[in-house]
C-alpha cells in the first residue's frame, strides 16, 4: 500500500466556493476542491496555499483548519491511501485561472447549494459543509473579512 498525505482548501469569497472542473482525456470528469501532494519540506499549510495558487490561479489566505479526509483508490501496480487535510480559505477577488497541465478544464465561484450539487465526491461534500457552517458563524460573528 502506497500513503500519500495532500492538502487543500474551501475558498469562500463573498459566500461562493471555488471550484475546479477536472476532465483527463474523457475517462474522469467532474467538479473538485482544489488539493495536492505535500512536497519535501514544506508544511501542510503551505502546500495547501501552494495548490490553490497553483491549481486556479486564486491568491487565497489560510482562515482556520477545517480537518481531514481519507480515502483510498487502486493504481495499475498497489492501492494508494490518501489521507487529505482541508482548511478554509479567504481570498480577495472571484479571479480564477484553471491549470490545464492538470486536466482543470474550468473554474470559477459558485453558491453552496451549487457547490455541494456539483462535486464528485461525497468527502468532499462533508469537508464543504463542514467549511461553509465555519464561515456562516464567523460571518455572523463578524469575523469573516469579504
Amino acid at each position: 500500500m502506497i500513503e500519500a498525505i495532500s492538502c487543500g482548501g474551501v475558498v469562500i469569497f463573498r459566500g461562493k466556493i471555488l471550484l475546479l472542473y477536472k476532465n483527463i482525456k474523457n475517462k474522469y470528469e467532474g467538479w473538485v476542491l482544489p488539493k495536492g501532494t505535500v512536497e519535501p519540506g514544506e508544511t501542510h499549510e503551505e502546500t495547501a496555499l501552494r495548490e490553490v495558487l497553483e491549481e486556479s490561479g486564486s491568491r487565497a489566505f489560510i482562515v482556520d483548519y477545517v480537518g481531514r479526509s481519507e480515502y483510498s483508490f487502486t493504481v495499475p501496480e498497489d492501492v494508494v491511501a490518501k489521507e487529505v487535510h482541508w482548511y478554509l480559505m479567504s481570498t480577495d477577488s472571484y479571479y480564477s485561472k484553471p491549470q490545464r497541465e492538470e486536466y482543470f478544464a474550468d473554474s470559477g465561484f459558485y453558491k453552496y447549494h451549487e457547490a455541494y450539487h456539483l462535486l464528485k465526491f461525497a468527502n468532499e461534500k462533508q469537508i464543504l459543509e463542514k467549511a461553509y457552517a465555519e464561515y456562516q458563524e464567523r460571518k455572523r460573528n463578524n469575523q469573516w473579512m469579504n
